[in-house]
């Protein structure tokens, strides 16, 4: 990625396709004029205040033609986003038209700009620190209102305030060694780091750390997969969870011959609920091939609910199925959400035992159609349903949350992480502090703690974007929409 501030850029803002208004925006130095001269309002255009919109029409300098009528977002340096120039064009959402505009301003001069990069440019003009840079992406690809909220805190500067709280407080028990560095023993007496307050940061900074589970839970989501023989109620239930007919309901058993997947929102946490054909041994060619998606989709799935027909019962094919699963010990199970080996505050969403505990099971047993006065009485271990009567679907969807949310939830915490780069800062940061903590207790000798007191101070200073490199930018921002 450049990462050069002395060029003109421009991209679409809006997602191509058909509609009312789209959004062009450019940035660099002198945009406006630049803007200015493709118009038929030069004048106009480019005495405007900052804050100031002005329609005119967009001409091809070399042909006379007229593009498009638009309107005119004037934004002048350094108070606009990028800290530049920035003009946002707003025109009519018409894809030629959209691509006639941009083909006149990249023969103009206009650098198509590469994704993310006008949230760089406000990063390198000082607009912005880099976990604010990554809300901006979080905010545009959240997926229900609780991820919104988070993600807007997150834009707000809650973690960075957070991490430069801490920062200060290591800044001056770096002071502190610095002045026995300088004047050493013999000359001033040593004078003792505080525990306490090394203990304290580490903790705000471990407690900082842990709630990147429930970042990621509340960002990616979750994938649930209905599970069972044909004709237990999958396709019922799906429709039942959903609130709409999207799958179709059948007594032929196999109706169901590939899966259907759509997504829910399951208390402010996004979930992906898929609908798959039923298990059953089957000479069809289609069906069968139905099924081994169905095996895939499973092996993939956070949650699997495995719906049993209530009014036939447990069937040999049941236990056989279900004995697969407990043989396998579910551990093809991968989660949609990023996890790591080791237990830890990232450890899977779905899964949050106690600390020595097993996670536990992904499988939860349904036993469906209990309206039916012909249904058999649930077992103990079953969570009783009727997909069709809508009975059992709020304890159903209880017990869902219960196994994917962790421990402890921190949807209302005033700072939540969900960037897998800052969760491993943060730990590099408490590795360190334990280090010094551990030092001080055993008294070694103060240059020694030095070292590992910078080295969580530097490891601060990443996250936020005190410290760079042109290869972490470039990974960062690349991940970005263009236009942002």
């Amino acid at each position: 990625m450049v990462h050069s501030r002395n060029d003109q850029i421009a991209a679409l803002a809006t997602p191509w396709g058909s509609s009312a208004i789209a959004v062009i925006r450019t940035s660099g130095p002198d945009c406006i004029g630049a803007l200015g001269a493709l118009t038929d309002r030069r004048d106009t255009v480019t005495a405007a205040p900052g804050g100031a919109l002005r329609r005119a029409r967009i001409v091809d300098p070399s042909t006379g033609e007229v593009l498009d009528d638009v309107v005119l977002g004037i934004y002048r340096e350094p108070r606009s986003y990028t800290g530049e120039e920035i003009v946002e064009i707003f025109c009519h959402g018409s894809v030629p038209g959209i691509r006639e505009i941009l083909s006149l301003l990249y023969r103009s001069g206009f650098r198509a700009a590469e994704p993310g990069e006008f949230t760089l440019r406000a990063f390198l003009a000082g607009k912005v620190d880099l976990t604010r840079a990554e809300a901006v992406q979080e905010i545009v690809r959240s997926r229900t209102a609780a991820g919104h909220e988070m993600a807007l805190r997150r834009l707000g500067g809650s973690v960075e305030a957070a991490i430069n709280r801490c920062k200060a407080a290591l800044v001056q028990l770096m002071a502190m060694v610095a002045v026995q560095l300088d004047y050493p023993e013999e000359e001033t007496g040593e004078i003792p780091l505080p525990e306490g307050e090394i203990r304290r940061v580490r903790s705000e900074l471990a407690d900082l750390a842990a709630t990147y589970r429930t970042g990621r839970l509340y960002q990616e989501g979750i994938r649930i997969a209905l599970a069972g023989r044909t004709n237990a109620g999958k396709s019922s239930l799906f429709n039942a969870l959903l609130r709409e007919d999207r799958s179709i309901v059948s007594e032929t058993p196999g109706t169901t011959r590939d899966y259907i997947e759509s997504t829910l929102d399951l208390e402010g946490i996004p979930a992906t609920l898929f609908d798959t054909a039923g298990l059953r041994d089957t000479a069809e060619e289609i069906e069968g091939e139905g099924i081994r998606r169905t095996t895939r989709v499973m092996e993939a799935a956070d949650v699997i609910l495995y719906l049993v027909d209530g009014v036939e019962g447990l069937t040999p094919e049941d236990e056989r199925i279900l004995a697969t699963f407990r043989d396998s010990r579910e551990s093809t199970g991968a989660t949609h959400v990023e996890s790591r080996p080791n237990a830890g505050p990232d450890a899977n969403p779905a899964a949050n035992p106690a600390e020595g505990d097993s996670a536990p099971s992904r499988l939860l047993l349904v036993w469906n159609k209990v309206d039916s006065p012909a249904c058999r009485p649930a077992p103990p271990e079953y969570i009783p349903v009727s997909a069709t009567a809508m009975h059992g679907l709020e304890a159903l969807a209880r017990t869902v949350l219960e196994r994917v949310r962790p421990g402890s939830s921190h949807r209302e915490t005033a700072v939540v992480i969900d960037s897998r780069r800052q969760r491993d800062l943060l730990d590099r940061a408490v590795d360190s502090l334990r280090h010094v903590e551990n030092g001080v207790q055993q008294g070694i000798p103060v240059d020694a703690i030095s070292l590992d007191l910078q080295e969580a101070i530097h490891a601060l200073g990443e996250i936020t974007g005190e410290v760079s490199s042109a290869d972490i930018l470039d990974a960062l921002f690349q991940g970005f929409c263009v236009g942002k």
